[in-house]
């Protein structure tokens, strides 16, 4: 059975501390899916959402309760740290493709700003206080994802010379959609003591003099720092899925796992299975969303794919944008499909890598 994509939302892309910094993720996720509920005919069967960093329990069931969508409507959350909500969407399309359900909603939500602080049990030999979970058997850091992003960035020879135009054409493209208001019909309105919400971490001002300046992250000689690398973020975005033909298909989905210690090859392997299983080459594919967390994932695709560099994050990335781990794969997404519609495509790729060496990807059809 064909699954569609109806439309979607997102909130503005907040900074840690920044916009929601008091706003619990259930509760921007509540705002969204009630404004969806506002354009979606029939019932929903089904809530599913992503989140890596929240404060545990079913989330997603919280947060469909604290939205205005019947408590008759089951609800998952779904944790593959930062391919959750890409993962959310292959849960909710497998449902509807198998006949259990027929108008999902998926997505998700994530607040790095209110984070908890966990507590291991006193008989786990880890013992201690954390934020960050273990990802590998092989090491236990909070800078896991870092020193993953440090050792692919050696493994592939990647030089802070060939992440610049990446980072810098990621926040120039974004400030220029912004400008122009491409992403408007897909960005919920949120006003927060008066003002109004923004994509808080574009930088139209970015350049290489810039990020000469910014200091490595994992000390000296690191070659990771905070231009290309992304912040911490919050936000929310879901997608309305259904039987019922609307204006995009999905395609196919893929998953993807690998060495957990080189956690960025996931968008990249995962877009090489998904095209070899759907039978597409990639210059089939008329826009890609990747997940851009660290800059070496776009020298990656650069490499890979050097003729479709035109093709890749038209309205700039995570670099910019942020990346609200949880939500992310909503954002691509979203973004995915206003690129094809502003394209005047046919096939859209979205790719994103997760902590631990996973990966998931979806190619979307414009009809």
């Amino acid at each position: 059975m064909s699954v569609y994509i109806h439309h979607g939302l997102r909130t503005p892309i907040g900074v840690v501390n920044g916009q929601y910094k008091y706003m619990r993720p259930e509760l921007l996720g509540a705002k969204v899916i009630d404004q969806l509920l506002c354009t979606t005919d029939g019932d929903i069967h089904g809530l599913f959402c992503g989140n890596a960093v929240g404060t545990g329990g079913n989330i997603a069931r919280l947060m469909g309760l604290y939205s205005s969508l019947s408590p008759s409507v089951p609800a998952v959350t779904v944790d593959m740290q930062c391919a959750s909500a890409l993962m959310s969407i292959e849960i909710g399309y497998a449902h509807i493709a198998s006949g259990l359900m027929d108008t999902v909603i998926a997505g998700g939500i994530e607040s790095s700003s209110l984070q908890p602080m966990r507590v291991y049990a006193n008989g786990d030999e880890r013992n201690g206080s954390y934020k960050v979970a273990q990802f590998s058997p092989y090491e236990h850091t909070p800078n896991a994802m870092l020193e993953g992003a440090e050792r692919t960035m050696r493994k592939y020879n990647v030089t802070h010379e060939e992440l610049a135009p990446y980072i810098i054409s990621s926040h120039q493209r974004a400030a220029q959609a912004r400008k122009e208001g491409i992403l408007d019909s897909i960005v919920m309105p949120i006003v927060i003591d008066g003002k109004d919400c923004v994509d808080e971490s574009i930088r139209p001002n970015m350049n290489e003099r810039l990020l000469k300046r910014m200091k490595p992250l994992l000390g000296i000689g690191s070659l990771v720092t905070a231009g290309n690398a992304c912040l911490t973020h919050d936000g929310a975005g879901f997608v309305v899925l259904s039987k019922e033909q609307g204006p995009f298909r999905i395609h196919s989905m893929h998953s993807w796992a690998g060495n957990p210690l080189y956690s960025p090859e996931g968008a990249l392997y995962s877009t090489e299975q998904i095209l070899k299983c759907a039978n597409l080459s990639a210059s089939d594919i008329d826009v890609f969303e990747w997940n851009e967390a660290f800059a070496v994932i776009s020298a990656l695709f650069g490499r890979q794919y050097p003729k479709l560099v035109d093709r890749y994050n038209i309205f700039g990335g995570a670099l910019a944008y942020g990346h609200p781990y949880g939500c992310s794969g909503a954002l691509l997404v979203l973004h995915c499909m206003r690129a094809l519609e502003e394209r005047n495509g046919r096939y859209g790729l979205c790719a994103i890598a997760g902590a631990g060496g996973t990966g998931t990807a979806m190619i979307i059809e414009r009809l």
